[in-house]
């Protein structure tokens, strides 16, 4: 299991906060002048953000970092041409994935051609709520794949995955 800290190692430090006498910083925070007002309330709801990021950085929260692979736009059964992302639930009919995690953030990168196009970023509790809300509806798959197609696995339809259905 790796946290936050350690993608943020790689991925650098200066490219989110800036590190100002021992403690993390926004970029934004004092970098930036006002005009009239508007820009501080946009900042107040850039905050959100920016301190759920924080909070990932300082307390080291457990991540689960997954990864949508497709090697072209036509490949069969691969996000771009679905719409969809797959879960892992069970292995071998034991629970697994998002069943079992200690995370408590999910990551889900979509790639394409070997380059990360975007992605997703999950409370696993959220996420773990969504995929029984879509199982519920119908809006969702339930289909086995992986090696010996022993894993089960949720197709989440993209489109979903931040709207109430």
């Amino acid at each position: 299991m790796i946290t936050l800290i350690d993608v943020y190692k790689v991925f650098g430090r200066n490219s989110l906060i800036k590190e100002e006498g021992g403690r993390w910083m926004p970029l934004t925070e004092g970098y930036c002048k006002t005009h009239d007002g508007v820009w501080e309330k946009s900042l107040l709801k850039g905050k959100l953000g920016e301190d759920f990021t924080r909070e990932l950085i300082e307390d080291p929260v457990k991540v689960e970092i997954k990864t949508e692979i497709a090697e072209s736009l036509e490949q069969a059964k691969k996000w771009p041409k679905t719409g969809n992302i797959a879960i892992e639930i069970r292995d071998h009919g034991k629970p697994s994935g998002i069943s079992t995690t200690e995370s408590e953030v999910w990551i889900h990168y979509l790639s394409l051609k070997g380059v990360i196009m975007g992605g997703f970023i999950f409370k696993v509790d959220l996420l773990r709520d969504k995929i029984k809300k879509l199982h519920k509806s119908g809006n969702l798959k339930m289909v086995m794949g992986g090696d010996d197609n022993a894993v089960q696995m949720a197709l989440l339809p993209i489109k979903y995955l931040f709207v109430s259905k």
